[in-house]
């Protein structure tokens, strides 16, 4: 009998490696022959998407969103006291990578991921600007731009890779969450421009409008059975 040293268990038959994590076992297998190696027993799953295709949309997204941050400062020709609009946006379009990217790698509690990077970032910000006198930025700008790029990832991950019903459904909770953040804020009178919290507020409703097309009925479904209804 064979032995696993990463898997730490014996593993029987004539295995030149371990069948749950391909690592060299403790022995060599024996000759039979030239008889080929024993097929796993394990089922081989495929991806059921393509991580090009992931990459190519995040990047057209990326580049368009960087786009319109040049064309914002061009037209206006004012700069955020203490950060600056175009680092927000590249400090948005870095959190709509690391979402769509942690989905690609780990594909599991990615809405958990993504609530942990919102708010991690967020509140290094927040005690950032309470460093400098509290000129308010984190509220106005960071906040509504980290949630509206977690959603903008989150729409892309629900849009290549194929989702099952009940991610759908914590994915337009958490959507609905990213939203409301910055209006809570704005309602509460934390920050000083509205127009980015309200961009955030009316992105998470058109996210949420997208999430429930792309499969709204087995969605419904899905949460009906989880309510008990």
């Amino acid at each position: 009998m064979r032995r696993c040293a990463e898997c730490d268990v014996t593993i029987e038959g004539v295995w030149g490696r371990c069948p749950l994590c391909s690592s060299p076992v403790s022995a060599p297998p024996p000759d039979h022959g030239g008889d080929e190696e024993p097929p796993s027993p394990l089922a081989s799953i495929p991806l059921v998407f393509s991580r090009r295709r992931v990459l190519r949309a995040l990047f057209l997204v990326s580049i368009v969103l960087i786009l319109a941050s040049f064309t914002a400062q061009l037209l206006f020709g004012q700069d955020v006291d203490g950060l600056g609009v175009l680092r927000s946006v590249w400090l948005g379009v870095s959190a709509m990578w690391l979402v769509v990217l942690m989905a690609v790698r780990q594909r599991r509690n990615i809405a958990k991921s993504t609530a942990y990077l919102v708010v991690l970032v967020g509140l290094v910000c927040v005690y950032w600007d309470y460093l400098a006198g509290w000129p308010g930025w984190s509220l106005t700008y960071v906040v509504p731009i980290l949630c509206a790029s977690s959603i903008v990832g989150l729409l892309i991950t629900v849009r290549v890779m194929r989702i099952e019903e009940g991610e759908h459904v914590v994915y337009s909770w958490l959507t609905v969450l990213l939203g409301l953040t910055p209006l809570g804020f704005l309602l509460l009178g934390w920050v000083t421009h509205p127009v980015p919290s309200a961009i955030c507020g009316g992105l998470s409703l058109l996210a949420l409008a997208l999430l429930q097309m792309a499969r709204g009925a087995a969605v419904r479904h899905e949460l009906a059975k989880r309510l008990h209804v």
